[in-house]
C-alpha cells in the first residue's frame, strides 16, 4: 500500500494530531481521529440504518471541522487517481 499524507491538523500538540492520507492505488482515504465518547458512540449506531453496532474491524473517527480542506484534497486526490 502506498499512502500519500495529505494533511495533519493545524492545531496540533504532535501528541493528539488527527491526520489524514489517500491510497490511490486502493482508492481509500484514511483518517487518523479521536475515538468518539461512549455516548457519541452509541447515539450513532443508533441513528445507523446499518444492523448493530460498529464492527471490531471498522471504527467512527471524530476529525475537527478545521480540517475539512484536508479531506477536500484527499477527495480531490483519490478522484484524480480514478481518471488515470
Amino acid at each position: 500500500m502506498a499512502v500519500a499524507f495529505v494533511g495533519i491538523d493545524p492545531n496540533t500538540d504532535r501528541d493528539h494530531c488527527p491526520t489524514v492520507w489517500v491510497d490511490p492505488e486502493a482508492q481509500e482515504i484514511l483518517f487518523q481521529g479521536w475515538n468518539p465518547r461512549p455516548e457519541t458512540q452509541a447515539e450513532c449506531e443508533g441513528s445507523s440504518p446499518a444492523n448493530g453496532p460498529v464492527p471490531d474491524n471498522e471504527a467512527i473517527v471524530r476529525l475537527p471541522a478545521r480540517m475539512v480542506p484536508m479531506i477536500r484534497e484527499a477527495c480531490d486526490a483519490i478522484e484524480r487517481a480514478q481518471l488515470r
